[in-house]
């Protein structure tokens, strides 16, 4: 077994990918494992998407009211063949 000891500064935006990407590999693997943090929490970059927008996509998702497009046959998809 390896121990590693890192420094990352969360400021950065290498340093926010580096975190989101060990966050991905240990939730996934049992063979990793986080031992020590010294940050009280690990800052996740806010989404660039409006929320409101984020709400209407989610809201549409669960509609019954939508049409669903096969993408290689869009015209017959939207019955307009």
């Amino acid at each position: 077994m390896t121990t590693i000891t890192l420094k990352i500064n969360e400021r950065t935006k290498a340093g926010r990918a580096f975190l989101e990407m060990t966050n991905v590999l240990v939730n996934d693997s049992k063979a990793i494992e986080i031992i020590e943090t010294n940050s009280k929490k690990i800052k996740v970059v806010d989404s660039p998407y409006n929320p409101e927008f984020v709400k209407m996509i989610l809201k549409a998702q669960k509609s019954s009211q939508r049409t669903e497009i096969n993408p290689n046959d869009i015209w017959g998809s939207l019955g307009l063949k």
